[in-house]
């Protein structure tokens, strides 16, 4: 099959697409390309902040999109170095494929617990942290898991 080229696209134009549900090759309106591409990278590369200042040890902080499957930056900033301290993760059903979480500290925290908050596993999370460190997560929805990447 041999196709012309154009140099512009309108609004008003169709996307030839090989269709994988379909087997087939369809037409595809500008708009609701547009839509797909921009729920693919939505969030690429976006991360959301979250502030938390812990005043004590036993301390725990929830990871909370403000939509489900953001990324999220959780920012420790404790009074103190503490004992211990808990970083509950995102809620199971609220979780996206890939999606990650960046915890930062700027006191130490001897004892870490990383909740699951269902979750299979949180693999490769520390269980202390020195001032100024951190951890990356990544998400991984057919094993239900989270592993350290950074």
């Amino acid at each position: 099959m041999s196709l012309s080229r154009v140099t512009s696209i309108s609004t008003s134009d169709l996307f030839m697409i090989w269709s994988s549900s379909a087997q087939d090759y369809r037409l595809a309106p500008f708009d609701v390309v547009m839509t797909a591409l921009a729920n693919q990278i939505a969030t690429d590369g976006e991360i959301e902040t979250q502030y938390s200042a812990p005043a004590a040890t036993g301390f725990s902080v929830t990871i909370a999109p403000s939509v489900d499957g953001n990324n999220v930056w959780l920012l420790l900033t404790p009074v103190a170095g503490y004992a211990a301290g808990t970083v509950v993760l995102p809620a199971l059903a609220t979780l996206a494929d890939g999606q990650e979480v960046i915890v930062s500290t700027t006191q130490a925290i001897t004892t870490l617990t990383v909740s699951l908050n269902g979750a299979t596993a949180a693999n490769g999370a520390p269980t202390t942290m020195a001032a100024n460190a951190y951890f990356r997560l990544k998400y991984d929805a057919t094993l239900s898991s989270w592993y350290r990447i950074g």
